[in-house]
Parts: structure tokens; C-alpha cells; sequence
């Protein structure tokens, strides 16, 4: 198994995590967003840096994911290629239910330490993120639900460890994984 499936709510630390790991196993680093975020620049959607799906045209284009599923489906089957392939990180809020391969880890966080690494992110005030990452939870949670049945955020069962990120730095909880995945593959 040459691939790690990082999931959790936006963000639980998944691509930090994602880029230190990557690092460390001279590895890829891929996700959904990178795909879907794409895909709505060949619609016409303007990109405005990390923080784009908390702006207006990210929700929109959220929405507008709503009523087509194509642009998830196309994105899920581009990324379990990816993980089949192996030598990546994916960060995936789908990959860990939809994919048969890879070492899946769930990363946890509250709502207000995530609104709060938000904020410091962007560069905007933590009631504002507050507010964007309940819209962020409560759409992705809808969606996934419709497309594929997953109780995101509720159902656990695919992952391999589950981590509160609250708790560790991104370092420890890199390392935490590369242990947990070393370990898994001998």
C-alpha cells in the first residue's frame, strides 16, 4: 500500500499534515480540492488563494456542485487513479470510503480551533470563519450524503486511526501517521 488517505472537516490540518508526510516519503501530495478547484476555473470561476472555498464564488460554485454530481464523480475517479497508482498523500473527504487501497487517517478538530486556523490562514476574524466553516460542514455533509451514502464527520469505520489535531502539532501528528503507516506495512 503505497498511498495515505488523510479525511477530516476543512481544516482539521489535512494538507499541513499532507505536505510534511509527502516530504518525508518523497511523495505527491493530491486532493479533491486541487481537482474541483480546476474544474471551476474551466467554468469561469476566479481563484483567489487557499481560502477561496470561503469566498462567494467558492460557495457558489459549492452549490452548483450540489445539483451536478459529475463534477465529484469525475474528481473521486481521478483521484482513486492517483491512489492506485501509489507514492501519494491524498487529502480526499470521499477517497477513504471509496477507495479499497491506501492508509486512511480521520483528523479531528473542533469547530472553533478550526474556524481559528482559518481565520489565521486568511487573514479574516474568527466570527466570519465561524461562520464559512459551518456552511463548509453542513454542504459537505449534505453532498456526500446524496452522492454516496457516507455519513461524513459520523462514520469512522474506514479509517485506519483517527487523530485529534487539537492536540498535536502538525509535526507530531505527521509523525504519529508515518509511525502508524511504517508499522502497518512491514
Amino acid at each position: 500500500m503505497e498511498a495515505i488517505i488523510l479525511c477530516g472537516l476543512p481544516a482539521s490540518g489535512k494538507t499541513t499534515v499532507a505536505k510534511i508526510i509527502a516530504k518525508k516519503f518523497h511523495w505527491k501530495v493530491m486532493g479533491g480540492t486541487e481537482i474541483l478547484k480546476e474544474m471551476a476555473k474551466k467554468k469561469g470561476y476566479k481563484m483567489s488563494g487557499d481560502d477561496w472555498w470561503d469566498t462567494p464564488h467558492g460557495i457558489k460554485f459549492l452549490k452548483e456542485r450540489k445539483t451536478n454530481p459529475n463534477f465529484d464523480k469525475e474528481t473521486d475517479r481521478i483521484m482513486l487513479r492517483l491512489i492506485r497508482k501509489g507514492n501519494v498523500v491524498m487529502t480526499s473527504y470521499t477517497a477513504p470510503w471509496l477507495s479499497k487501497k491506501g492508509f486512511k487517517c480521520w483528523l479531528s478538530a473542533p469547530l472553533n480551533e478550526r474556524a481559528a486556523r482559518m481565520a489565521r490562514r486568511d487573514s479574516t476574524h474568527v466570527k466570519e470563519s465561524i461562520k464559512a466553516t459551518r456552511i463548509r460542514d453542513r454542504e459537505n455533509q449534505a453532498l456526500y450524503r446524496k452522492l454516496y451514502h457516507i455519513q461524513f464527520g459520523k462514520d469512522f469505520r474506514p479509517f485506519d486511526m483517527v487523530i485529534d489535531t487539537k492536540k498535536a502539532s502538525a509535526r507530531k501528528v505527521a509523525s504519529m501517521i508515518i509511525k502508524a503507516y511504517s508499522a502497518h506495512n512491514k
